[in-house]
């Protein structure tokens, strides 16, 4: 494992919330990771409680989470070490229910 791959796999495992984006949740750079906040604040979780990466500041990791996930887009959503997915599935689980059920603030 290359040591981007290992920072990665350090930050996925040692967040219970953890979303790869473009930008930050307060600041999102694209609209797909402003939604992926959207969606997680629509879902019930303090913003306080996501740990956000902004790939746009390190290019090791923009490329590496695209391995890592073997997904080929960004934002990324891992809760409790699981890989997600994109805004798109946050967006499909959310409306089911099973976000929030996965997040475990459904009421």
């Amino acid at each position: 494992m290359s040591d981007t791959q290992q920072r990665i796999d350090e930050l996925v495992k040692g967040n219970d919330i953890l979303l790869f984006m473009k930008g930050t949740a307060s600041f999102p750079q694209c609209g797909f990771s402003g939604r992926a906040v959207q969606i997680l604040k629509a879902s019930g979780v303090d913003p306080k409680a996501i740990k956000t990466v902004n790939v746009l500041e390190d290019d090791a990791i923009r490329a590496g989470i695209k391995d890592y996930s073997n997904w080929p887009t960004i934002p990324q959503l891992y809760i409790k070490g699981e890989f997600i997915g994109g805004s798109d599935i946050m967006m499909e689980m959310y409306e089911s229910g099973e976000l929030q059920k996965t997040l475990g603030t459904a009421a």
